[in-house]
C-alpha cells in the first residue's frame, strides 16, 4: 500500500491535498490503534445488528468502487483501502472510518440510528472522511506547525547567542501565543470545511447505494432540537441549518438529475444557502417529523414513529385564510369557526 502508486489528485474534490507526513508510519500508526482496539473488544459482527452493519458497509464500498470504475479513478482505492468493519458492544453514540478504510461502529449510536437508511447515513458519513483524506490532512497541518513552532524557538535561542536577548524573549512570547492561537486560526476552520464536505459525499455515496436521502436533513433537525452533545457522534458533528442546507442543496440537485460523472462531486468546500435551510420540512407533498425525521402524508397531524405534533395550518372553511388555533371567528370574512 503506497500512496505514490496513485495519482495525486483527489477524485472527488479534483485537487491534490496539503500532504506532508511519511505515509508508511502514518497508516502504520493507525492501524495499530485500530487492532489494539478490536483485538480488546467484544465485537457483535454475527449478531442480527452486526449484520446489518456488515451489509450496509459492503453495499456502500461498491457503490464507491462503482462510481470510481464509471469515472476512471479506480487507482485511488486499489491496493490501497484495506477495507474493514466491526460493530463492537460499547454504550458510546460514536462510529469512525480510519485512514485506510477501517470502519468502526459503536453499538450505542444504534439507539439512535434505528434503521438502515440511519447506520448507511453515519457510516457513509465517516467513510467519506476517510476517502477525502481528513486524517491526514490534519495530521500534516499539525506537522507544519510543530516544525514552524520548532523553527522559530531555535531562532529565539540564536537571538540570545548573538546578544539580541530581547527580540529571543518576544520572539519566544509570540511563538507561544501562536501555538495556542493556532488550534483555533487553523485546526478548527479546516474542522469545519471537513465536516461540510463529509456531509454532502457521504450523503452521495449513499444515494450510489441506492439508499433514499431525503429523510436526511429531518433526522439531522431531530438531533438539534434534542441535546446533541449527549451524544458523541453528534457533538462533534454540530448539527446547524449551514449543515442541513448543504443537505438539501444536494437532494435538490440529485432530484434535478445533475451530472456528477464530468465533474468532481466536491469541487469546492460546499457553501451554505439560506434558500435550503428549511426546503427539508415538506418535499414533494411528503413532511418529514423534525423530532424523528420520519416520513409522514401532509395532513398528518401526530408522527405515526415517534408520536410528535406536527405545526399545522388551519384554515377558514369560508374563505381559506389562515385562523389561530384558538380563533372563534375568522379575522378575514367573520365567519364562525
Amino acid at each position: 500500500m503506497a500512496k505514490d502508486d496513485r495519482s495525486g489528485i483527489n477524485p472527488f474534490t479534483g485537487k491534490s491535498h496539503f500532504d506532508i507526513v511519511n505515509d508508511d508510519n502514518f497508516l502504520q500508526s493507525s492501524y495499530n490503534e485500530y487492532y489494539n482496539m478490536i483485538n480488546r473488544a467484544q465485537l457483535l459482527d454475527n449478531t442480527p445488528d452486526g449484520q446489518i452493519v456488515r451489509g450496509v458497509a459492503i453495499r456502500l464500498i461498491q457503490a464507491v468502487e462503482n462510481y470510481l470504475s464509471e469515472i476512471g479513478r479506480l487507482d485511488y482505492v486499489e491496493d490501497y483501502y484495506d477495507w474493514d468493519f466491526h460493530l463492537v458492544a460499547d454504550n458510546t453514540v460514536n462510529a469512525f472510518c480510519m485512514p485506510g478504510g477501517k470502519i468502526v461502529m459503536f453499538s450505542g449510536i444504534l439507539s439512535i440510528a434505528n434503521t438502515e437508511d440511519k447506520v448507511a447515513f453515519i457510516l457513509g458519513h465517516e467513510m467519506a472522511h476517510a476517502l477525502l483524506d481528513h486524517s491526514r490532512t490534519r495530521a500534516s497541518a499539525q506537522t507544519a506547525k510543530g516544525a514552524i513552532t520548532s523553527a522559530a524557538w531555535i531562532g529565539s535561542i540564536a537571538m540570545d547567542l548573538v546578544g539580541l536577548g530581547e527580540f529571543g524573549s518576544l520572539t519566544r512570547a509570540a511563538t507561544y501565543a501562536a501555538d495556542i492561537g493556532s488550534e483555533f486560526l487553523l485546526m478548527n476552520p479546516w474542522g469545519r470545511d471537513q465536516e461540510l464536505e463529509a456531509d454532502r459525499l457521504g450523503m452521495m455515496i449513499i444515494h450510489w447505494a441506492g439508499y433514499d436521502i431525503s429523510p436526511i436533513p429531518a433526522f439531522w433537525q431531530s438531533m438539534a432540537n434534542h441535546n446533541s452533545n449527549e451524544h458523541d457522534f453528534f457533538s462533534t458533528h454540530p448539527a446547524d441549518s449551514k449543515r442541513i442546507a448543504v443537505m438539501n442543496e444536494l437532494i435538490h440537485e440529485i432530484e434535478n438529475e445533475r451530472d456528477f460523472h464530468s465533474g468532481p462531486v466536491l469541487g469546492e468546500v460546499p457553501t451554505p444557502k439560506d434558500e435550503f435551510a428549511d426546503s427539508h420540512v415538506v418535499r414533494n407533498n411528503v413532511k418529514y417529523c423534525q423530532e424523528c425525521g420520519a416520513p409522514a402524508e401532509m395532513d398528518s397531524i401526530f408522527c405515526t414513529s415517534c408520536g410528535a405534533k406536527f405545526d399545522v395550518e388551519l384554515k377558514c372553511g369560508n374563505c381559506g385564510a389562515l385562523v389561530g388555533e384558538g380563533d372563534k371567528f375568522c379575522m378575514n370574512c367573520g365567519n364562525r369557526l
